[in-house]
């Protein structure tokens, strides 16, 4: 039995809930508001603690309410208008094949990789072509840049061009790889809370940047400088096509 067998198998216990249209985007929307709500009650809790504040990027920079506000009921607007008739169409035509068995654990681990490290050179290009085409920076990409101060709210601050954009790269990776369900599920997850770690204004002692060596991966100085400075730093997680493409900015 794989190690994920007893994960998988409760996973299917929920198999009507998983199979219906309505589940993918009640997992999108429930993940991302519950990898935000340790951001925002830091948010709240770092004006007041000087202990928290240090771990502040730009702690000059804190979000107010009134700025919150409106990136939560424009995400919960978008996944209800435009996510789900999408998945709805997919529902319909690709209904969700669920198979008894879970994938090997070191099979799964590098199918995720994989799929972050194609998400990642996707966006890197994606992001690349709409800061340097003015056109499309003004009509689709400036939305996002509305706060050069980030916080975790603004991870999906956007316009319905990249919203859609960026969701159909994450949809499709696992889909050309031949991934499980299970592993498609891990890799949305992961990839969701790096985005909003990214996104999170703190550099924390356990931040995903600290965990991975040698600066492969850029974390939220990475995309917090880009924010602040637009020119440099356009990969979302990894630093090496920025390197490579000398849009790289040590943060």
């Amino acid at each position: 039995r794989s190690c994920l067998q007893s994960l998988w198998d409760f996973v299917t216990a929920k198999e009507p809930l998983i199979r219906s249209p309505f589940f993918p985007v009640l997992f999108s929307f429930t993940a991302y508001m519950a990898f935000c709500l340790p951001y925002i009650a830091l948010d709240f809790l770092s004006t007041r603690l000087p202990n928290l504040r240090k771990y502040k990027i730009q702690p000059q920079n804190y979000p107010t309410l009134g700025m919150m506000v409106p990136c939560i009921l424009q995400s919960a607007y978008h996944h209800a208008v435009l996510i789900f008739p999408v998945t709805f169409l997919h529902w319909y035509w690709r209904p969700m094949n669920l198979p008894v068995t879970a994938p090997e654990l070191p099979e799964a681990l590098l199918e995720v990789v994989v799929c972050l490290l194609l998400f990642d050179f996707e966006y890197f290009l994606w992001h690349l072509l709409h800061h340097k085409v003015p056109w499309l920076y003004k009509t689709f990409h400036k939305v996002h840049h509305k706060h050069v101060s980030t916080f975790a709210l603004t991870t999906q601050y956007s316009s319905v061009w990249e919203l859609l954009s960026l969701g159909f790269f994450a949809a499709i990776n696992p889909v050309l790889l031949g991934c499980h369900p299970l592993t498609e599920m891990i890799f949305f997850l992961v990839n969701i809370w790096l985005s909003v770690e990214d996104h999170s204004g703190y550099d924390l002692p356990w931040s995903t940047h600290r965990l991975v060596p040698f600066g492969l991966y850029g974390g939220a100085p990475h995309h917090d400088l880009h924010h602040l400075k637009f020119k440099s730093n356009y990969a979302p997680y990894f630093t090496h096509w920025d390197k490579l493409f000398g849009t790289f900015t040590e943060s």
